[in-house]
């Protein structure tokens, strides 16, 4: 569904969540009610009208049984001769009703239960959607565990809402009305106010003990993603943990959010039975009251035996339904609060947003240029500082500089997951702010210095470059990429499973597969993001020898921090606190004597003292 305004957050406390009472309650349900009743699904909203009549139908049968179960007992009160056939009948017309009403609830599930799988399908779509096209920003600063947390528990609150709305709540109500019209016309009005009075009273009870219990239960929650959070955090940085021997910290960690969560969830739980009881004595007083009240009428003659089964039969029908009726408030009340959760989700405002109508990026002659460039990532600490340079068509430029001079940052603008603050970045002349996204990164491909894959096969993430890859040309770029040797060594070959983030692969293994994936992509435009300062130097020579050849007849930006990978480079920018102070080529920048040459002195003294340091050892 389209987002709405998202509830207003705590100027004091951003991460605050807004009151439940405040957004999980109409404008929540008024969201959903969409998914209930599709407009462009027809034969969906068929479904659902079948399932309606198959509930009307049920609840007319199950409101004539008791007539027949009195009619039975009061032929059994005569002589046996009169009686026998017509209870006969009558236990035959009951045994009947129960059967068909079983069968008509039954037929309804079966027509509703796709309605309440396509519901729930196009909601976790809308979702997915939605988390996709939020900003980097949301991402690096996201708990995966939560968020995983959130979507399922709210797809799957929507079947829970559509069953409980359509067959619960709306069958009780009726059954109540339909009650209270048998009430009044076979015993008068003094019982249909004691029903009413009781119903009334146990709904309020019901409601006033839900809301103290949806409190304890949104604290459940809270704890159960935080330590879902900490358990995924670790395991997702299980080499990390071995490496400090944290194994006894992390579980502690997740100790203490589980051991909190339990205490949670048994403050939780043990407030059923509070609720339960109270439920209880209110349906008791009144089933009591409703027989005794009969029994008072048989003696005196004005009502029969039958009068007493049906009154009796009447009022264990109400309250089954309503004997769950706290159940059912609180899973509506809990789906509110999960959906309302996710709707959150989706309502997280995109940093970067298409125009309207804007045109996809035609890039003719691949240049990029960043045009009085300024951006921060956080207000009052400026990354770049009117930034401006030009990477001319099938050039090769570096950009080089201390940590923190802003050398990554450019690579995120130039995939525009950042806009800048002031100034324009351009490709092919266009500025990319003008133009749609998804153009804009296909023209741009990318090996980064932390090369993450899926947990699927070689052949899987290579062609993850371009949707229409075919295995030949998956096994073209792998060639071209020299990952064959591995591949051959392999015995599943393309079909190797990588391991989660490609674990299962080296370093250099996985650049490799970051390089045949921008091959199968074939991309204009190529970024270098320091691809091979993770490696070691032997990988790392193999790797620049590749990247070299692919870098040929392309646009190439390679940001580097060992500036000897980058000597041979067309033009070479030297960044320093985000702005540019040094270009030139590698001797042209040495002549000059400033900040490159620096930085060429020192890591030449550190690669001496690497030099000297095993034969000083041998000594």
């Amino acid at each position: 569904m389209p987002p709405e305004t998202a509830p207003a957050a705590d100027p004091a406390n951003p991460h605050k969540k807004t009151r439940a009472r405040d957004v999980e309650s109409w404008p929540t349900l008024k969201r959903f009610l969409p998914y209930l009743w599709p407009k462009d699904n027809t034969p969906l909203r068929r479904r659902i009208v079948i399932a309606m009549t198959l509930v009307l139908a049920a609840k007319a049968v199950t409101l004539a049984l008791p007539f027949a179960y009195k009619g039975a007992v009061d032929a059994m009160s005569g002589t046996a001769s009169e009686g026998l056939t017509v209870a006969l009948a009558l236990v035959a017309a009951y045994a009947l009703g129960r059967f068909t009403s079983v069968a008509f609830d039954n037929l309804r599930n079966i027509a509703f239960e796709r309605v309440g799988q396509v519901a729930s399908l196009h909601l976790a779509e809308d979702v997915f959607h939605r988390l996709h096209r939020l900003s980097l920003r949301f991402h690096l600063a996201r708990r995966t565990g939560e968020v995983t947390k959130i979507i399922e528990r709210g797809t799957k609150s929507i079947d829970q809402m559509l069953y409980f709305l359509l067959f619960n709540i709306a069958p009780t109500i009726i059954e109540l009305i339909a009650v209270g019209v048998i009430f009044y016309i076979n015993f008068g009005i003094d019982l249909v106010l004691a029903t009413a009075v009781t119903v009334v009273a146990y709904v309020w009870v019901t409601r006033a003990i839900t809301e103290w219990r949806t409190k304890l239960r949104r604290e459940m929650n809270d704890l159960d993603g935080k330590a879902l959070h900490r358990a995924v955090d670790s395991l997702l940085n299980y080499e990390t943990v071995k490496y400090f021997g944290a194994e006894k910290r992390e579980e502690e960690r997740y100790s203490q959010a589980a051991r909190a969560y339990a205490e949670a969830a048994i403050r939780s739980e043990n407030s059923v039975g509070l609720l339960n009881m109270a439920q209880s004595v209110i349906t008791n007083a009144l089933v009591a009251g409703a027989m005794a009240y009969t029994v008072w009428g048989w003696s005196t003659g004005s009502l029969t035996v039958g009068d007493l089964v049906l009154v009796n039969t009447y009022l264990i029908q109400l309250f089954r339904p309503l004997d769950v009726l706290g159940w059912v408030y609180r899973t509506i009340r809990q789906g509110l609060i999960d959906m309302a959760e996710m709707f959150r989700l989706i309502d997280t405002d995109i940093e970067v947003k298409d125009k309207p109508g804007a045109p996809a990026l035609i890039v003719n002659r691949p240049t990029v240029v960043f045009d009085n460039v300024t951006f921060g990532y956080d207000p009052g600490r400026t990354i770049l500082n009117g930034l401006s340079f030009e990477v001319p068509a099938g050039s090769t430029t570096a950009i080089v500089g201390p940590s923190g001079a802003g050398k990554s940052t450019i690579g995120r603008l130039l995939f525009r997951f950042y806009d800048p603050l002031q100034g324009r970045v351009l490709v092919g002349g266009e500025d990319i702010a003008t133009v749609t996204q998804d153009s804009v990164r296909a023209a741009i491909g990318i090996v980064p210095q932390d090369t993450v894959l899926f947990n699927e096969s070689l052949a899987y993430n290579i062609a993850y470059g371009a949707e229409d890859a075919d295995l030949a040309r998956v096994e073209q770029a792998a060639r071209d990429a020299a990952l064959t040797p591995l591949i051959e060594r392999l015995p599943d070959r393309y079909a190797t499973m990588v391991g989660e983030r490609g674990l299962k692969l080296s370093g250099g293994e996985k650049q490799r597969v970051a390089i045949a994936r921008t091959l199968v992509k074939n991309p204009p435009i190529l970024l270098l993001d320091e691809a091979t300062s993770a490696l070691d130097t032997r990988t790392e020579q193999e790797i620049l020898g590749t990247l070299k050849r692919i870098a040929q007849g392309r646009t190439t930006i390679a940001i580097a921090h060992r500036l000897s990978t980058i000597a041979d480079a067309d033009n070479i920018l030297v960044l320093d606190h985000g702005r540019l102070v040094e270009s030139g080529d590698h001797a042209g920048l040495l002549r000059a004597g400033g900040l490159y040459a620096e930085m060429w002195a020192r890591q030449a003294n550190e690669r001496r003292e690497d030099d000297t340091a095993p034969a000083e050892a041998a000594e």
